[in-house]
């Protein structure tokens, strides 16, 4: 559809200048008298440039804490009773990331096109998530949208406390590894060459362990290229596959099965599902809805489609306890919970208290996640230097007891 810039004056006699989605000028002239405004001059203007143009020009990537303080500062202006546009004018000339300005900017453009506010957020959709967008319409339908966006806010911040949490937890666990990993490399192309020249002129048969040591280190140096190119197109091959609908649910299904980490995903998925379904419950969405909403909010597709089966159960005039249970993914915990707030008709409060508990969960979890690895990286260490010891010097001990029965 077409653009229109516009002048136009408002019931005051101000001026008013923007731009109009509408098949023809008339089209918009009607869209400016509808909102009370008088047209003086509609001209063809130039579709807005979408956010890739944005981006592309400032490279400037937009990060959780932007749309955190877009959510609060939406909170405290709406509450002040100043109109949306004016809001969002204010928040792109103070906004300290170049990029996320210019969405603001896009945003407004579709607003003065006639849109809605959720609408005109859902024209960045990698900007603002499905879950976002749909918590703004349910907002603008009840008349609550100042606190639908405080109650965003809240739910942006426990995403990122889950994300910082993860990450300090996988910090240690993955520097050890990477140790372990850069040394063994070192070792098979430097030192084990080295200690090979010498066990060659020694003129005697190798212990199995030392002429294993060797094979593997002749392997990598004279391979690498290809080992190289095979880790390169394997990893390259993995992350292509788990873009794809299927590739995406195996690996979410594969994390929350892994020994020990398997347990801390779970429980932060369970605590994602919860306070987003006590947010849109709380909200006024219907549970079915709502379903569908959360199950693109938990951020792992495993999960993700076994709610949308929940939905698709409600559908049928099921339960919300008969399709949980029937999901297969929900803790005893979560189910008995589901339960008392199906019975009681406070769903909204136990959910609420399930991602509360969770969220305990995890955190303890995650505090305690170093001390379950690293009794086994300490072992995968030791197996390393034990093996390296051997292979290294038991030729040179059997050497020395053999001069010394000489």
């Amino acid at each position: 559809m077409p653009y229109f810039a516009y002048t136009a004056r408002d019931a005051r006699g101000q001026l008013l200048q923007g731009v109009l989605e509408s098949a023809d000028p008339g089209g918009a002239a009607a869209q400016l008298f509808a909102r009370g405004v008088t047209p003086v001059d509609i001209a063809a203007h130039e579709p807005p440039r979408t956010i890739q143009g944005f981006a592309g020009a400032t490279r400037e990537r937009i990060r959780p804490i932007d749309l955190m303080l877009f959510s609060r500062q939406m909170y405290t202006l709406l509450k002040a009773g100043v109109p949306i546009m004016r809001a969002l004018a204010g928040l792109q000339e103070s906004s300290t990331n170049a990029t996320f300005g210019a969405v603001l900017g896009e945003v407004r453009q579709h607003l003065e096109s006639g849109n809605d506010f959720a609408t005109s957020l859902a024209h960045v959709p990698r900007v603002f998530s499905h879950f976002f967008v749909s918590m703004v319409r349910v907002g603008e339908m009840t008349g609550r949208l100042e606190e639908i966006f405080l109650a965003l806010f809240h739910h942006l911040e426990f995403e990122q406390f889950m994300r910082e949490q993860v990450k300090a937890a996988i910090r240690y666990p993955c520097f050890v590894l990477a140790t372990m990993a850069a040394a063994l490399v070192v070792v098979n192309l430097f030192v084990i060459p080295a200690f090979a020249k010498v066990y060659e002129g020694m003129n005697a048969r190798l212990p199995f362990m030392t002429e294993v040591l060797i094979g593997f280190s002749r392997a990598m140096v004279t391979g690498w290229p290809y080992l190289l190119a095979g880790g390169i197109a394997g990893t390259l091959l993995l992350r292509a596959w788990r873009r794809t609908p299927a590739g995406k649910a195996t690996w979410d299904r594969v994390k929350v099965e892994l020994p020990i980490a398997g347990r801390i995903v779970l429980q932060a998925t369970l605590a994602r599902f919860a306070r987003s379904l006590a947010l849109a419950l709380r909200s006024g969405v219907p549970v079915a809805q709502a379903l569908l909403t959360v199950a693109q909010t938990v951020d792992n597709d495993h999960v993700g489609r076994a709610i949308e089966k929940m939905r698709d159960g409600l559908e049928r005039g099921e339960s919300v306890l008969h399709t949980a249970v029937a999901a297969g993914v929900f803790t005893p915990v979560v189910l008995q919970m589901i339960a008392v707030g199906e019975e009681s008709g406070a769903l909204d409060d136990l959910m609420q208290e399930v991602a509360d508990m969770y969220q305990r969960e995890v955190q303890y979890e995650l505090k305690a996640l170093s001390s379950q690895l690293e009794p086994v990286l300490i072992v995968c260490l030791a197996a390393l230097v034990l093996v390296l010891a051997l292979g290294v010097f038991l030729p040179i001990w059997d050497l020395g007891r053999a001069v010394m029965h000489g």
